[in-house]
């Protein structure tokens, strides 16, 4: 291709050899990779979230599994959203949380609270046992517009959010969270603050990434209505 083409133009894809399934035991899974990385910056990248890609530090991909569907890309409609009953009681739990945005930056205590999260969440799955090499490479590597957002509780951090800002949205890139806080929901309050977020700066979408209604894991993010989901290229709202 020639170099004077647009970046997106010369993006070019590839299929990663099949592995075990994060979220479905039992399957193989695949993944379409967009390369290379460097062409990806924030207008290739809104294209790309638009055919349900998501990316994880430089590497930007979508599942594409032989036999199998069931990872649909999702995004709430902010204008309509409404939270329910106990997401409002999540609200109310949290607001006295302090709030701030920073640019990506190695930070010491992120890098710990990480680690616990980890540890408690996903304990044996490899990421428990991510250096701090590691976890820059995860969370703090980007060409996009991303930011670091801080809930403390007085001076204690009690949670971080990695947060694309995309030009229709938001995306939810990552959250990682205190263990000891279970009871106040902190990932369902991060995406609420997040979608006030965008109401605010009068954008569209918060893309949560890719929800399969088989897995645990992944079932609040049907909680966050009307919800989008692109089902054969097609950004349609799920029932």
């Amino acid at each position: 291709m020639h170099p004077s083409e647009p970046p997106f133009l010369r993006v070019q894809f590839y299929l990663t050899a099949p592995y075990a399934c994060s979220y479905l035991d039992g399957l193989e899974a695949r993944s379409q990779v967009a390369a290379p990385a460097h062409l990806i910056g924030p207008a290739v990248y809104d294209k790309l979230i638009q055919q349900g890609f998501r990316r994880s530090g430089y590497y930007t991909y979508r599942p594409h599994c032989d036999s199998c569907k069931r990872c649909v890309p999702v995004r709430v409609m902010v204008d309509q959203f409404q939270p329910s009953r106990s997401q409002r009681r999540c609200n109310q739990l949290n607001q006295s949380l302090n709030v701030s945005i920073s640019p990506l930056a190695f930070n010491n205590a992120h890098f710990e609270l990480y680690r616990r999260y980890q540890h408690s969440r996903h304990k044996g799955g490899g990421m428990d046992l991510d250096d701090s090499e590691q976890y820059s490479q995860f969370l703090l590597s980007s060409q996009v517009d991303t930011s670091l957002v801080e809930f403390r509780e007085g001076d204690k951090l009690v949670m971080v959010a990695v947060v694309d800002r995309l030009e229709d949205g938001l995306s939810a890139v990552y959250t990682f969270f205190d263990p000891d806080m279970e009871k106040n929901s902190l990932g369902t309050y991060a995406v609420l603050w997040q979608i006030e977020l965008a109401r605010s700066l009068g954008l569209d979408y918060v893309y949560l990434g890719y929800w399969i209604e088989a897995s645990r894991k992944m079932a609040y993010k049907s909680s966050f209505r009307p919800l989008q989901g692109l089902v054969d290229g097609m950004w349609v709202e799920l029932g």
